[in-house]
């Protein structure tokens, strides 16, 4: 199988099919990242926070880890395919939010300093 094959068996995982049976990505990523974060929080008494982003990177990694035992299993590829670009959506996401709310600030403060 060539690699643009395992891509488009990964993106199958991320169809619009996949998010009505399972719902939205990356809500579900927010709120896996909720609960991981309370648990490590309140088992290891750390001020930890755990990002959306990093339940996928997490989760790929799970993914990889699992081809080291076993029987080769081209599933363990194609997930952590699409868990990783699911990261990478979410984490494109966030700074595309961080920087539109870094303009907004900034913007007000620079209207705030022309009228005074």
């Amino acid at each position: 199988m060539k690699s643009t094959d395992v891509l488009d068996r990964t993106k199958n995982l991320l169809s619009e099919a996949r998010e009505k049976s399972h719902g939205n990505k990356i809500i579900n990523h927010e709120n896996i990242a909720r609960l991981w974060t309370g648990y490590i929080q309140n088992k290891f008494k750390l001020a930890v926070i755990i990002l959306p982003e990093d339940v996928a990177n997490l989760m790929a990694l799970l993914k990889i880890a699992r081809t080291q035992q076993g029987g080769f299993n081209l599933d363990d590829y194609i997930d952590a395919s699409a868990y990783s670009a699911i990261a990478g959506e979410i984490a494109n996401k966030r700074q595309l939010q961080i920087s539109a709310t870094l303009g907004e600030k900034n913007a007000k403060s620079k209207k705030s300093s022309v009228n005074k």
